[in-house]
């Protein structure tokens, strides 16, 4: 199950990443990544968590670089393949409280998803489920409804005119089609 669901949603921390593979016999691990700030997560020095065996293991970043597409990072203490080859498929998070402030009207996918959709007249239409991204320019809310059925909401202005985090409500505009 992807971590960005709302059943796993954990209190204290923040999945910024999954281990797909190591890399080379130094160490490196090959992240795909979910997040926008890799430069800044993995910085030298920095203390990353990873999920194994349900406990949060703080690693300390060596190194950081992008190939082809992926995060490339090496851990303190951790300098040969046999010593990282244990994490791979696991999730790499952050703590709650290292995350940065995002510039007014942008979010975190963690503060979106289990928010009520609702339409601007104040009729629920579910639970969002998760924020997927997408190959355009728009990422998609996938909104569960009551009946379990699911529906795709593009999340942009046009279709999500307001985010109210402190009422727990993303506002849907109601277009023709759409629902």
């Amino acid at each position: 199950m992807h971590p960005f669901s709302a059943e796993e949603k954990t209190v204290d921390y923040i999945c910024i990443g999954e281990i797909v593979n190591t890399f080379g016999i130094r160490g490196e691990l090959k992240i795909s990544s979910m997040s926008d700030f890799d430069e800044v997560r993995y910085r030298k020095g920095n203390t990353v968590y990873v999920l194994k065996d349900k406990v949060f293991m703080p690693l300390q970043v060596a190194s950081f670089r992008v190939h082809k597409g992926y995060s490339m990072v090496g851990f303190a203490g951790l300098a040969d393949i046999n010593a990282v080859e244990q994490y791979k498929n696991c999730f790499v998070y952050i703590r709650k409280e290292d995350q940065h402030a995002l510039p007014a009207g942008e979010y975190y996918v963690h503060q979106l998803v289990g928010l009520k959709a609702v339409l601007e007249d104040g009729a629920g239409i579910g639970t969002v489920a998760a924020v997927e991204a997408t190959s355009g320019a728009q990422n998609n809310l996938r909104v569960r409804r009551e009946d379990g059925t699911e529906v795709l909401i593009p999340y942009v202005p046009s279709f999500v005119p307001k985010v109210d985090l402190a009422a727990g409500t993303i506002t849907v505009r109601f277009i023709e089609g759409l629902l």
